[in-house]
């Protein structure tokens, strides 16, 4: 599913398996590639969002970045994306979900909001906040997002819901979770139950600080159910879905998993996952490839893992083939349209 002419990936020989090419970058990569300037902003439910920039040139285009479950600024190829984007002159926006900002001097501890609600693969209102606001501070400035895992189910559900936007140039995704159900019954299996037991935890850890917190909300949330919890199904039955205002986990699902809002999306969008991805089936991807309009490419790789991609022949001098695909097709679509916008009839010369 590679276009012609397009950079295929060819997995580093040295991490065979979906598994390593998952994990090796958490515990090898740096975290600190870049420096952010943070800033607060206020969420019109009264909240705080955290945003982290990298100013890049005047004019530039500026590449709004949404993370994973349970990332951050911090997360390593939240990183290796600014630092790509912001070598090429662009500048640069990390939107931390809430309750998922890292204290700049103590990346162990996040910073708790002030609304009794967390995140969740569907949440759109942030981000819809968040664009239009950098789209209103820089009209001139194409903006462009991408989204990796849950902040990619993010991106294409909130490009579906708004399909005449014309706020985001064009998006990118990578190793996105496109039917939640699907997911979550793949990652039961003896290996995937690793995964879901390191995300668990700090899970938990919030569905509790909001508990204790906001006593009008503790009801809804059955705490003992999630501790005994050992599959996302499980938790997100729990906690996430009566947190949110679901009725279950299955209505969480079916309610949020982008598979459905694919059809809608009319931004030029670039969507990037690999068969065999420890976090979804391979049959989700013949459904995307399906259902996936003229509008959104879809690149399908043979190996690649979830968010690895490993490319290069020598482990000293990796090559990150997902976030430089998607940041430079991004980049470089925002020079042709912006080219195009120059050249029509009627533009300043």
């Amino acid at each position: 599913m590679t276009p012609r002419g397009a950079n295929p990936f060819r997995g580093a020989w040295w991490l065979p398996g979906a598994h390593l090419q998952t994990v090796w970058g958490q515990f090898t990569r740096e975290r600190r590639l870049v420096p952010f300037e943070r800033e607060i902003l206020a969420a019109p439910d009264g909240d705080e969002l955290v945003l982290d920039h990298v100013a890049g040139r005047e004019g530039s285009p500026r590449l709004l970045i949404l993370h994973g479950l349970e990332g951050s600024s911090y997360s390593v190829y939240v990183q290796g994306m600014a630092a790509l984007a912001s070598t090429a002159g662009a500048s640069v926006t990390v939107l931390n979900f809430r309750s998922c900002a890292r204290d700049p001097h103590d990346v162990k501890r996040w910073l708790a909001n002030r609304r009794p609600r967390l995140y969740h693969s569907g949440e759109t209102t942030d981000l819809d906040h968040v664009a239009r606001t950098l789209a209103a501070r820089e009209p001139d400035a194409p903006l462009l997002a991408v989204g990796v895992s849950l902040g990619g189910n993010v991106l294409l559900k909130w490009l579906g819901e708004h399909p005449t936007q014309s706020v985001v140039r064009a998006a990118a995704t990578i190793s996105v979770p496109y039917d939640l159900d699907a997911g979550a019954r793949h990652l039961t299996s003896r290996l995937g139950s690793l995964y879901v037991r390191h995300f668990l935890p700090t899970l938990l850890a919030k569905s509790e600080h909001i508990a204790r917190t906001f006593p009008e909300v503790a009801s809804r949330v059955d705490l003992e159910r999630a501790r005994r919890a050992q599959t996302f199904h499980a938790f997100d039955d729990a906690a996430t879905a009566p947190l949110h205002g679901f009725a279950g986990a299955a209505d969480y699902y079916a309610r949020s998993s982008s598979l459905g809002f694919l059809e809608r999306i009319t931004t030029p969008t670039l969507c990037i996952s690999a068969e065999d991805d420890p976090f979804l089936p391979r049959d989700v991807l013949r459904r995307v490839a399906e259902r996936a309009p003229a509008s959104v490419e879809l690149r399908v790789t043979r190996r690649g893992g979830h968010v690895g991609f490993v490319a290069g022949s020598d482990p000293r001098r990796p090559e990150f083939w997902a976030e430089r695909t998607a940041v430079d097709w991004l980049l470089a679509h925002a020079t042709a349209t912006r080219v195009v916008a120059n050249d029509a009839p009627g533009s300043d010369a």
